[in-house]
């Protein structure tokens, strides 16, 4: 009777202490439309601009079966890849990159890594519908908002994933700490006067490929989060934010300071070779007031090297408000956070120090 009694005990623990399994989860995508799907997935993949990335902020990483071959040929300025080189093990999901944008995807190489869900960006409703439908796969669709800016409604795409996934309180988790930096920037940095701050510039952008100085933004997002006097808002845009400045352009604005992206620090290296006078027309390199940032512009907006040139930026333009910082160490507890390793030291092998004086181009 005893024996029988511990195994009835042994039975009941056993029942009590598993955890239920959940039913499936209902929620409404960013492209408006109602996908049901199983709680918690133990397969999914993330297609299309900055999928993967929101995936590895949620600390999902380990449940991603296959990746995009654009992500194992180009890892470069993109801490999310940087911080987890076990993802290039993974088989190939697809082809990636802008060209696959709302596009249909490689249905045989999406179907090989049998993913439970999939996660993709900027796709249209109807197309993610007969996607889903052919695969027999659930479709979510997500959104960073407008390409090469910040916007919060990433956040949205944060708390859907958050709850397909089991990962509610990690979301809200990388919700705060992204504002809590977004508010100590303006706090720092808002009551500055007008008159004291510096006329800012920033080269090199990126615009899907590399280019030199004459490549800014009207919105470049760590410089508004600063404040700054960004002088590329007064210049007409080729398409959305972006702008190719001419030389005369520049010789007139004539920036106090200049930023240089580092994905463009080698072209604005031979342009300055070929055309050194027009250089040294320009004050800010006649004075030595030319910084390197780091790219963040990458297959959508790497936020957290949004934030790290933010404090850089702020560092350099506001010495006195930001004397508390140290845009290295900070730099290393934001990748730190968002994706759970400091990857700065390997940022820092590819693109130098982080708001560095731009040193040894040619005369």
């Amino acid at each position: 009777m005893k024996s029988k009694f511990f195994i009835i005990i042994a039975g009941f623990l056993f029942i009590t202490s598993t955890p239920a399994m959940s039913g499936p989860v209902t929620v409404t995508d960013m492209a408006g439309r109602t996908v049901t799907l199983p709680a918690r997935p133990e397969r999914i993949i993330g297609l299309g601009p900055g999928a993967l990335r929101l995936i590895v902020y949620l600390e999902a990483q380990d449940k991603v079966c296959g990746v995009e071959e654009m992500e194992k040929l180009n890892p470069r300025g993109r801490p999310y890849w940087m911080a987890h080189p076990e993802l290039a093990r993974l088989f190939r999901c697809g082809p990636g990159g802008p060209a696959s944008i709302n596009k249909k995807p490689d249905m045989e190489a999406v179907l090989a890594v049998s993913p439970q869900v999939i996660f993709i960006t900027y796709m249209e409703a109807a197309l993610a519908d007969e996607v889903s439908k052919t695969l027999g796969i659930p479709v979510v669709v997500l959104s960073y908002g407008a390409f090469a800016t910040f916007d919060t409604t990433v956040y949205d795409a944060f708390r859907i994933m958050g709850k397909i996934l089991g990962k509610e309180d990690r979301a809200e988790s990388v919700i705060r700490f992204i504002e809590a930096g977004r508010l100590d920037l303006d706090a720092r940095t808002r009551t500055a006067p007008e008159g004291g701050r510096p006329r800012a510039y920033i080269g090199g952008v990126g615009y899907k490929q590399a280019y030199g100085l004459e490549s800014t933004e009207q919105r470049h997002i760590p410089l508004e989060w600063v404040h700054a006097v960004n002088l590329a808002e007064s210049l007409p845009a080729a398409a959305g934010s972006h702008v190719f400045a001419g030389k005369e352009q520049l010789l007139g604005l004539d920036p106090d300071v200049i930023f240089i992206d580092a994905a463009g620090k080698a072209l604005l290296a031979q342009d300055k070779k070929k055309q050194p006078a027009f250089y040294k027309s320009l004050k800010a390199f006649r004075s030595g007031r030319v910084f390197v940032l780091y790219p963040f512009n990458s297959y959508t907006t790497n936020i957290g090297t949004a934030i790290a040139d933010a404090y850089a930026i702020g560092k350099i333009l506001y010495p006195e408000r930001f004397t508390d910082i140290d845009p290295e160490q900070k730099a290393g507890e934001i990748y730190r956070f968002l994706l759970g390793r400091d990857i700065y030291p390997e940022m820092k092998k590819d693109y130098g120090n982080l708001g560095a004086k731009l040193e040894g181009l040619p005369e």
